[in-house]
Protein backbone atom coordinates (compact mmCIF):
# COMPACT_ATOMS: atom_id res chain seq x y z
CA UNK A 1 0.00 0.00 0.00
CA UNK A 2 2.74 2.81 0.67
CA UNK A 3 0.96 4.77 2.32
CA UNK A 4 -2.07 5.51 -0.27
CA UNK A 5 -5.42 5.49 1.29
CA UNK A 6 -8.46 4.24 -0.68
CA UNK A 7 -11.31 6.66 -0.70
CA UNK A 8 -13.40 3.93 1.79
CA UNK A 9 -10.17 3.78 3.78
CA UNK A 10 -9.72 7.44 4.24
CA UNK A 11 -13.47 7.88 5.37
CA UNK A 12 -13.10 5.04 7.82
CA UNK A 13 -10.33 6.45 9.52
CA UNK A 14 -11.89 9.84 9.41
CA UNK A 15 -15.02 8.33 10.94
CA UNK A 16 -12.60 6.83 13.34
CA UNK A 17 -10.51 10.46 14.06
CA UNK A 18 -13.59 11.59 14.87
CA UNK A 19 -14.69 9.20 17.66
CA UNK A 20 -11.38 8.86 19.05
CA UNK A 21 -11.39 10.26 22.91
CA UNK A 22 -7.20 9.77 23.73
CA UNK A 23 -4.06 10.68 21.61
CA UNK A 24 -3.28 7.13 21.26
CA UNK A 25 -6.28 6.21 19.63
CA UNK A 26 -5.31 8.81 17.17
CA UNK A 27 -1.90 7.74 16.79
CA UNK A 28 -3.04 4.18 16.16
CA UNK A 29 -5.01 5.58 12.83
CA UNK A 30 -1.60 6.78 11.45
CA UNK A 31 0.71 3.78 12.67
CA UNK A 32 1.12 2.40 8.79
CA UNK A 33 1.79 5.69 7.33
CA UNK A 34 4.66 7.09 6.14
CA UNK A 35 6.13 9.62 8.10
CA UNK A 36 6.88 11.90 4.61
CA UNK A 37 6.93 11.89 0.93
CA UNK A 38 10.39 10.66 1.25
CA UNK A 39 9.69 7.69 3.12
CA UNK A 40 7.42 6.25 0.16
CA UNK A 41 8.94 3.09 -0.96
CA UNK A 42 9.79 2.58 -5.13
CA UNK A 43 6.65 0.60 -6.00
CA UNK A 44 5.18 -1.05 -9.32
CA UNK A 45 3.11 1.17 -11.24
CA UNK A 46 0.15 0.00 -12.39
CA UNK A 47 -0.78 3.11 -15.07
CA UNK A 48 -4.18 5.00 -13.86
CA UNK A 49 -7.14 4.15 -15.84
CA UNK A 50 -7.61 7.19 -17.47
CA UNK A 51 -10.82 6.05 -19.96
CA UNK A 52 -13.48 3.39 -19.65
CA UNK A 53 -15.70 2.65 -22.39
CA UNK A 54 -18.45 0.44 -23.88
CA UNK A 55 -20.38 0.19 -26.41
CA UNK A 56 -23.33 -2.49 -26.62
CA UNK A 57 -22.65 -4.10 -23.39
CA UNK A 58 -21.64 -3.48 -19.66
CA UNK A 59 -18.67 -2.66 -18.24
CA UNK A 60 -17.35 -3.03 -14.09
CA UNK A 61 -14.39 -0.79 -12.55
CA UNK A 62 -14.08 -2.16 -9.08
CA UNK A 63 -11.98 -3.30 -6.33
CA UNK A 64 -8.47 -1.01 -6.28
CA UNK A 65 -7.10 0.37 -8.97
CA UNK A 66 -5.61 3.64 -9.74
CA UNK A 67 -7.78 6.74 -10.89
CA UNK A 68 -6.08 9.75 -12.28
CA UNK A 69 -6.47 13.45 -11.57
CA UNK A 70 -8.61 13.47 -14.99
CA UNK A 71 -10.74 10.90 -16.07
CA UNK A 72 -13.59 9.68 -19.34
CA UNK A 73 -15.94 7.51 -19.32
CA UNK A 74 -17.90 6.90 -22.37
CA UNK A 75 -21.30 4.29 -22.32
CA UNK A 76 -23.05 3.69 -26.04
CA UNK A 77 -26.42 1.72 -25.29
CA UNK A 78 -24.41 0.17 -22.71
CA UNK A 79 -23.90 0.53 -18.80
CA UNK A 80 -21.29 1.06 -16.47
CA UNK A 81 -20.81 0.27 -12.93
CA UNK A 82 -17.64 2.49 -11.47
CA UNK A 83 -17.11 1.51 -7.84
CA UNK A 84 -14.46 4.31 -6.09
CA UNK A 85 -14.76 2.95 -2.99
CA UNK A 86 -11.24 1.25 -3.03
CA UNK A 87 -9.91 3.44 -6.08
CA UNK A 88 -6.51 5.17 -5.13
CA UNK A 89 -7.20 8.83 -6.68
CA UNK A 90 -4.10 10.83 -8.11
CA UNK A 91 -4.57 13.67 -6.04
CA UNK A 92 -6.75 15.99 -3.65
CA UNK A 93 -9.16 17.06 -6.47
CA UNK A 94 -10.00 13.95 -9.19
CA UNK A 95 -12.23 14.64 -12.12
CA UNK A 96 -14.37 12.04 -14.00
CA UNK A 97 -16.05 13.52 -17.34
CA UNK A 98 -18.82 11.07 -19.05
CA UNK A 99 -20.38 10.47 -22.05
CA UNK A 100 -24.00 8.70 -21.68
CA UNK A 101 -25.56 8.18 -25.30
CA UNK A 102 -28.81 5.36 -24.60
CA UNK A 103 -26.59 3.98 -21.40
CA UNK A 104 -26.61 3.97 -17.86
CA UNK A 105 -23.56 4.84 -15.31
CA UNK A 106 -23.81 4.08 -11.68
CA UNK A 107 -20.96 5.37 -9.36
CA UNK A 108 -20.52 3.70 -5.86
CA UNK A 109 -18.66 6.10 -3.34
CA UNK A 110 -18.11 5.74 0.08
CA UNK A 111 -20.13 8.35 2.86
CA UNK A 112 -18.09 10.83 3.70
CA UNK A 113 -16.19 12.15 0.33
CA UNK A 114 -17.03 15.30 -0.96
CA UNK A 115 -19.00 14.95 -4.34
CA UNK A 116 -19.69 17.63 -7.04
CA UNK A 117 -22.23 16.12 -9.35
CA UNK A 118 -22.97 18.37 -12.28
CA UNK A 119 -23.50 18.32 -16.16
CA UNK A 120 -26.01 18.34 -19.05
CA UNK A 121 -28.80 15.42 -19.27
CA UNK A 122 -31.17 15.47 -22.34
CA UNK A 123 -34.23 12.87 -21.85
CA UNK A 124 -32.73 10.70 -18.88
CA UNK A 125 -31.80 11.35 -15.25
CA UNK A 126 -28.81 12.42 -13.03
CA UNK A 127 -29.04 11.46 -9.27
CA UNK A 128 -27.50 11.29 -5.93
CA UNK A 129 -28.74 8.44 -3.48
CA UNK A 130 -28.31 8.19 -0.24
CA UNK A 131 -27.56 10.22 3.18
CA UNK A 132 -24.26 11.69 3.26
CA UNK A 133 -21.89 12.44 6.11
CA UNK A 134 -20.03 16.19 5.98
CA UNK A 135 -16.72 15.55 5.09
CA UNK A 136 -13.47 16.23 6.47
CA UNK A 137 -11.80 19.34 5.49
CA UNK A 138 -8.88 17.63 4.13
CA UNK A 139 -11.47 15.05 2.10
CA UNK A 140 -10.62 14.44 -1.56
CA UNK A 141 -12.93 16.31 -4.00
CA UNK A 142 -14.36 14.02 -7.01
CA UNK A 143 -16.36 16.23 -9.38
CA UNK A 144 -18.57 14.10 -11.76
CA UNK A 145 -19.38 15.71 -14.94
CA UNK A 146 -21.91 13.89 -16.71
CA UNK A 147 -23.16 14.56 -20.01
CA UNK A 148 -26.17 12.23 -21.37
CA UNK A 149 -28.77 12.15 -23.85
CA UNK A 150 -31.13 9.51 -23.84
CA UNK A 151 -29.00 8.37 -20.57
CA UNK A 152 -28.79 7.90 -16.41
CA UNK A 153 -26.47 8.31 -13.84
CA UNK A 154 -26.54 7.71 -10.23
CA UNK A 155 -24.41 8.28 -7.71
CA UNK A 156 -25.04 5.44 -4.58
CA UNK A 157 -23.04 6.63 -1.08
CA UNK A 158 -22.10 3.73 0.80
CA UNK A 159 -21.61 2.79 4.14
CA UNK A 160 -18.18 1.59 4.83
CA UNK A 161 -19.37 -1.92 6.32
CA UNK A 162 -21.43 -2.61 3.22
CA UNK A 163 -20.16 -5.14 0.83
CA UNK A 164 -21.92 -7.42 -1.55
CA UNK A 165 -23.10 -7.68 -5.38
CA UNK A 166 -23.74 -4.09 -7.27
CA UNK A 167 -27.63 -4.85 -6.78
CA UNK A 168 -26.67 -5.65 -2.83
CA UNK A 169 -25.49 -2.02 -2.57
CA UNK A 170 -28.07 0.18 -4.45
CA UNK A 171 -30.44 -2.33 -2.37
CA UNK A 172 -28.58 -1.15 0.89
CA UNK A 173 -28.88 2.35 0.20
CA UNK A 174 -32.44 2.08 -0.85
CA UNK A 175 -33.04 0.58 2.52
CA UNK A 176 -31.42 2.46 4.66
CA UNK A 177 -33.27 5.30 6.20
CA UNK A 178 -32.84 8.93 5.08
CA UNK A 179 -31.79 11.64 7.33
CA UNK A 180 -32.26 14.50 4.74
CA UNK A 181 -32.84 14.91 1.51
CA UNK A 182 -29.86 12.87 0.01
CA UNK A 183 -31.22 12.01 -2.80
CA UNK A 184 -31.45 14.62 -5.11
CA UNK A 185 -32.19 15.07 -8.72
CA UNK A 186 -30.66 17.12 -11.44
Amino acid sequence: MNGRLTLEEFAHRVDLAYAARIRPELEALTVDLPGNALDLQPRTHRRPTRFTGVAFGSVERKGRWRLPRFAALAVLFGDADIDLRKAEIGGQIVTITTLLVFGNADFYVPLGVDMDVGGVTVFGHRREHGHDVEPALDAPLVRLRVYSIFGTSDVWRIAPETGGSFRDLIRSVQERPQLDAGSRDS
